[in-house]
């Protein structure tokens, strides 16, 4: 079984690592090609490719500018422990033992807009690049066709070491589009989580974003291998639902 989450825009690299293990990415000769073009980019040109403040073009531009190789636990960090937004607070990385952490690097893999695809205990240095942004690269119009052909068969080198073939897609649909499923040989299981709000269910986005890691860590913490087993998953109130679920498609709720 293996776990694909995505990354998170806030970043924690001021709280020491918990672990000196570390692996580095496997695509950092892509991720130099889209450095060249974002190198190039003046702080106001990435604020307005990305969408983002003018303070935030700024330190993106100096990220970039900085940005460089060989990645060493002194100028970069694991992406598990680097990664702190919603999704990675729920999966709460840092309280894992060594052992969990090993489990992890097997069986989660995060997809990253400028690294492809990241293993937990990669380091990375900081930066922000959302999948969905249009930055046209060589004959790629956007980073979806930069990664595609790319990403897709690292996803699945990674399900036939997980040892199943089965993906739970704990990743937005912003990330996951940049995996061709097609072409992937694997169950692909997509869990929702939804709360109680004027009497229906819904999905909330926070609450949503922690839950997916709130999964991730369950399926660690307990040796998950199948699909059935997920339904046990109760953390911080949340039941199967087996009223709202299909195949494929899990809905866990509360309130």
């Amino acid at each position: 079984m293996l776990v694909i989450i995505s990354p998170a825009k806030s970043l924690d690299y001021k709280t020491p690592a918990v672990t000196q293990d570390y692996t580095l990415p496997e695509m950092l000769n892509e991720s130099e090609k889209l450095l060249v073009k974002l190198r190039k980019m003046k702080p106001q040109q990435l604020s307005k490719l990305m969408g983002i403040s003018a303070n935030l073009g700024q330190l993106n531009y100096e990220r970039f500018q900085t940005w460089h190789q060989p990645f060493t636990p002194d100028n970069a960090k694991q992406a598990v422990l680097a990664f702190s937004g919603d999704v990675f607070q729920g999966l709460d990385a840092p309280s894992l033992s060594e052992e969990q952490l090993q489990k992890l690097q097997s069986k989660l893999r995060i997809l990253s807009g400028l690294y492809g695809v990241l293993k937990p205990l990669d380091l990375m240095q900081p930066y922000r690049l959302e999948m969905g942004t249009k930055l046209k690269v060589q004959r790629s119009a956007d980073l979806y066709a930069f990664w595609s052909r790319k990403i897709t068969p690292k996803v699945q080198e990674a399900i036939n070491e997980s040892g199943s073939k089965i993906l739970i897609n704990l990743a937005s649909n912003e990330y996951f589009k940049s995996i061709d499923t097609k072409k992937l040989n694997a169950e692909i299981v997509t869990p929702q989580f939804k709360d109680m709000k004027n009497g229906q269910y819904k999905m909330i986005s926070f609450f949503a974003k922690k839950a997916r890691g709130l999964m991730t860590r369950f399926i660690i913490e307990n040796e998950i291998e199948s699909v059935e087993d997920l339904q046990a998953f109760d953390a911080e109130g949340y039941v199967f639902n087996p009223r709202l679920s299909k195949p494929g498609n899990p809905v866990f709720t509360r309130g």
